[in-house]
């Protein structure tokens, strides 16, 4: 098994929206996060226009993180982390997004997490926006497909920048930004979406298509913009990007299947990634553009932007992969949130993802060969039903299984030549799912006391994995089979 490197960040993760709560607190407003109601794996969720009718709003509460800073960073320090990835709330700082001056409850609730994180050690890696931009500019503007949410966020972002510089190095600018495109656009992007429908299960014709790719050149630019920014206020930023990870087999050998596997890998993968490390749209767009009759409304200073707003790093998720065949006889849904059709090779959980550490391999040598630029997975984990004992302990073992095949996927990337430089897994605590809005589908090493139902006192208890993990760290991933005492 290859070393880790030295120097290696190990981690975890959370989204302000899944983790925080205290979705009207100290100024913060509402989010398009905020007006989903929570679903099942069976019943999808839904957008409502009224964010305080009766219903569970999994975003209100969540875990009630706000008010479990100092308890929760002291779990992370004591699992030995040195990279925590966060988002910040875009409404804790601006509630309508379009606010000249910040709301400054918001950034000294912010700059107490990063101070705390820099006493025990940690880095943070901040995610600027992480599906919950603010409602207003969903209400008022029309999301990402108006130009004007450019400035917008370029405000939001410079204020971070100045206010953060020093505490904060670790940058990206959206979360996962291209499951706009792949999804529908309410969730990523903010496009206005019908009473009752839901925001993951965006329609796929040709409208909806110009749309979403509308929405995301504007964030393209937004981002560009703001690497600019944050390299100009302090040198010692380092910013990325952060995609949705999707490996695409073809479900056979026939030779359809192959290139519609390839297609599908390039689309999804590397539309984002491509303008976000090269500069630029890549050839391959055009020929998806010409077929959905898409006209992009692109300024005549885009490509300039784009051009010199490079991402330094590349990240991503990654927590299944899929199949595609042009069969459409063989075509059948594979879960919540995940894409193509089953692969008849890999077993899959209750949520419909599958397990394949080979696929993170091949993911990762894929990107290493396109980029070669360093990389960092920051999501990945196993969303899973866990049970306390009588004894109140959970023994996750499931978890442990999962993300030590991973790790061993990850030390063969290494041996293969790829520049991996950090890990974050998802979540390090139990948060709400986006897919479902579920707590029942936890991720974490730490189990949070609180039920679909919401019930439970948000008490924190450490799982087995915890310190599995723990372990796995301190011997910087030299052996993935500690003896763990729990």
């Amino acid at each position: 098994m290859t070393q880790f490197p030295k120097g290696f960040l190990w981690g975890g993760a959370t989204a302000a929206n899944q983790y925080e709560g205290a979705w009207q607190a100290d100024g913060k407003g509402e989010s398009t996060a905020d007006h989903l109601l929570g679903g099942t794996f069976e019943t999808p969720r839904r957008f409502v226009e009224d964010a305080t009718q009766p219903g569970y709003f999994p975003s209100h509460d969540a875990s009630d993180g706000y008010h479990h800073t100092e308890e929760d960073i002291k779990l992370m320090a004591g699992m030995g982390f040195k990279l925590y990835r966060l988002s910040i709330a875009w409404t804790r700082i601006f509630p309508n997004g379009d606010e000249k001056e910040p709301n400054r409850a918001g950034l000294d609730y912010y700059r107490h997490v990063f101070e705390l994180c820099h006493q025990y050690g940690i880095e943070p890696l901040v995610t600027i926006s992480h599906y919950e931009m603010p409602y207003h500019l969903t209400k008022a503007y029309g999301g990402w497909g108006n130009r004007k949410v450019i400035d917008f966020y370029v405000n939001y972002a410079t204020t971070l920048f100045k206010e953060f510089s020093g505490l904060v190095k670790y940058w990206l600018t959206f979360n996962e930004i291209n499951i706009g495109f792949m999804l529908g656009g309410y969730m990523s992007l903010g496009l206005p979406t019908p009473d009752g429908s839901s925001p993951l299960l965006g329609e796929q014709n040709d409208a909806a298509i110009q749309a979403a790719l509308q929405g995301l050149h504007h964030q393209f630019v937004a981002s560009a913009k703001a690497v600019q920014i944050g390299h100009a206020i302090d040198p010692n930023n380092l910013i990325g990007c952060m995609i949705a990870g999707q490996v695409t087999y073809p479900l056979t050998a026939s030779p359809e299947d192959v290139l519609l596997a390839q297609q599908t890998n390039e689309l999804n993968n590397f539309y984002c990634g491509d303008v976000q490390v090269r500069g630029a749209y890549p050839d391959f767009a055009k020929r998806y553009w010409t077929k959905h009759h898409v006209v992009l409304d692109i300024d005549e200073t885009d490509a300039e932007t784009l051009a010199a707003g490079k991402v330094d790093f590349y990240t991503f998720s990654y927590y299944s992969s899929s199949a595609e065949t042009a069969d459409q006889s063989k075509r059948e849904s594979t879960g919540n949130m995940s894409f193509g059709v089953k692969n008849p090779y890999l077993k899959y959980s209750e949520w419909g993802w599958s397990t394949d550490p080979s696929g993170l391999r091949w993911y990762l040598n894929e990107v290493n060969s396109r980029y070669q630029i360093p990389m960092m997975v920051v999501e990945n984990g196993l969303g899973a039903v866990d049970e306390k004992t009588a004894d109140g302990k959970i023994y996750d073992d499931y978890r442990i299984d999962y993300l030590k095949q991973h790790l061993a996927a990850m030390s063969d990337a290494l041996a293969d030549g790829v520049n991996l430089i950090g890990y974050t897994t998802w979540g390090w605590i139990d948060i709400v799912s986006a897919g479902t809005g579920q707590m029942a589908k936890r991720y974490g090493f730490v189990y949070v006391d609180r039920n679909d139902d919401q019930q439970g006192d948000y008490a924190r208890t450490p799982k087995k994995s915890y310190y599995w993990y723990k372990d796995v760290i301190a011997n910087n991933g030299s052996d993935l089979d500690p003896d763990v005492r729990y």
